[in-house]
């Protein structure tokens, strides 16, 4: 692998596509990482201790989406992805959502689906009630955590 922009312009289109924060790759004794926020582009013999760079707090991170109510972290209802993957809201292209806002579920009922690793894992609803909001999109890569849907 050749080091020169070409492949770090890829990289980060290919952030931009995924929506991931930071990329590495590395070829025989190169590596290549590109990581947001910070604009921190990292090229290093493979091997060599490559140090992470924290982001800087005063540049502001790029959402998925618009930034959720506050509140939604915090929420008792709030329902977090319990892995990296992407999140579909329907069972297959072409069918209906599993929920809409205003829907009312139980618990058990299928909210959504996490694709990891080529593995489709329904994402269930721990308790019954309204759903409040839904904080994904159809098709967004989803990290650990991430608060997916509300429930009232």
């Amino acid at each position: 692998m050749k080091i020169d922009s070409k492949a770090i312009k890829e990289l980060a289109d290919l952030l931009e596509e995924t929506g991931l924060n930071e990329i590495e790759v590395a070829d025989g004794d190169k590596a290549i990482r590109v990581s947001k926020g910070g604009g921190t582009v990292v090229a290093a013999a493979a091997g060599a201790s490559v140090p992470m760079m924290a982001s800087d707090p005063a540049v502001p991170q790029q959402a998925n989406v618009s930034a959720p109510d506050t509140t939604a972290q915090s929420h008792p209802g709030a329902v977090t992805s319990p892995m990296v993957g992407t999140a579909y809201l329907q069972g297959e292209p072409g069918a209906a959502p599993f929920i809409q806002k205003g829907d009312s579920v139980k618990a058990g009922d299928t909210l959504m689906i996490i694709e990891a690793m080529k593995v489709m894992n329904p994402i269930k609803a721990e308790k019954g009630g309204t759903v409040t909001q839904i904080l994904i999109e159809n098709g967004q890569p989803v990290e650990f955590g991430d608060v997916l849907v509300v429930i009232e």
